[in-house]
């Protein structure tokens, strides 16, 4: 019955995604963008976009609803990242798994702490400080259908504090995700971020959410400790890379052959190569290519390093997870994650907690 439901709901969800698609801007264009930074070392390391590694790391949940498992119960994960200019970002998120609704739910933060810095007016005058923020907080529900087939939705409510500007949206991601685990396969696929802002900024009548659709495929190697993952992302647009005119006039680029300009390099600008290598069952070593970011931050007769690349370590443990990520966005400067994971049924016994209230 349910899948019944369902199936006759796909054509009008399809028909609603294209038109809502079709409507998206590119670039700057667009409000809340912080959303679109990864949220834990793991999905760092990963290339910042996959929906469809195969773990048991709940953090990866937050951007992929139905990535959320029975078999995170209980788990927490807590994130602490060190960004550029003093910028602080906190992650939290939870899971717990309702049996007798077979659900997965989760609720989850993520926080941006820009500083303390200062208010001025137009003449450059210090008229006191304030304390700019974004956050993100949200739900999410997941369900297996069948045996290989699981699906989910996510509900976030998106916050941004500028002093005088702030603004507020609400915004709804549903995922898809087939799971084999003979074959060790994933596919899934997830529309992201769709939403309105209901609280524009001052002054302005109002942006586009960062909408996104993507599809990722992982396979687990039988014979082999290895996992490879291709993502592609922003499936809805083919021209995605954002070209600031000015900037290439000032730079002597030319507008016709600006990086990204024939067919085969905007197709790989869509895709993440990601793999991952397991040294026994507690050391897992990751490493990823995101030619799109590589494309947009190098900078024209220079070493560049390794853009695009990242990198991460996790030690896995039955009620504890450490991971720490490295992420490379300038040939000199690279962005630093360190998570931990803690499986609190383990500690706390939460796998009762359902049967204490009633459930």
């Amino acid at each position: 019955m349910l899948f019944a439901t369902c199936r006759r709901m796909i054509p009008f969800f399809l028909l609603f995604l294209l038109a809502y698609a079709d409507a998206q801007t590119l670039g700057g264009s667009s409000v809340f963008n912080f959303v679109k930074l990864p949220n834990t070392p793991q999905l760092t390391a990963l290339g910042g976009i996959n929906v469809s590694a195969i773990t048991q790391d709940v953090g990866m949940g937050f951007n992929n609803p139905s990535l959320l498992r029975p078999g995170e119960h209980g788990q927490f994960s807590a994130v602490f990242n060190s960004m550029y200019a003093g910028i602080k970002n906190y992650h939290a998120m939870m899971d717990y798994y309702h049996q007798k609704t077979a659900t997965n739910f989760a609720a989850g933060i993520v926080y941006f702490d820009y500083g303390t810095l200062s208010q001025t007016d137009a003449g450059g005058n210090v008229e006191g400080n304030f304390h700019p923020s974004d956050y993100v907080a949200q739900l999410s529900a997941a369900r297996k259908y069948e045996t290989k087939w699981y699906y989910g939705a996510t509900l976030k409510f998106l916050h941004s504090n500028y002093g005088l500007y702030r603004s507020s949206g609400l915004a709804l991601d549903i995922g898809t995700a087939y799971f084999d685990s003979a074959k060790g396969f994933q596919a899934s696929l997830v529309a992201k971020n769709m939403g309105v802002q209901i609280r524009k900024y001052a002054g302005s009548s109002g942006d586009e959410l960062p909408f996104d659709l993507q599809l990722g495929i992982s396979k687990k190697l039988l014979h082999a400790p290895l996992q490879f993952s291709i993502t592609a992302h922003h499936l809805h647009r083919f021209n995605i890379l954002y070209r600031d005119t000015l900037f290439n006039n000032q730079n002597g680029f030319d507008q016709g052959k600006a990086p990204g300009g024939d067919v085969v390099e905007k197709l790989f600008q869509h895709i993440v190569f990601a793999t991952q290598l397991y040294v026994g069952d507690k050391l897992e070593i990751t490493g990823a290519y995101n030619h799109l970011r590589r494309t947009e931050l190098n900078i024209a007769n220079a070493a560049n390093g390794l853009n695009g690349f990242s990198l991460g370590i996790g030690v896995l443990f039955q009620k504890i997870q450490l991971r720490y990520a490295r992420a490379y966005y300038q040939s000199t400067r690279a962005y630093n994650q360190l998570g931990i994971n803690l499986q609190l049924n383990e500690y706390f016994g939460l796998g009762n907690l359902g049967e204490r209230i009633g459930w």
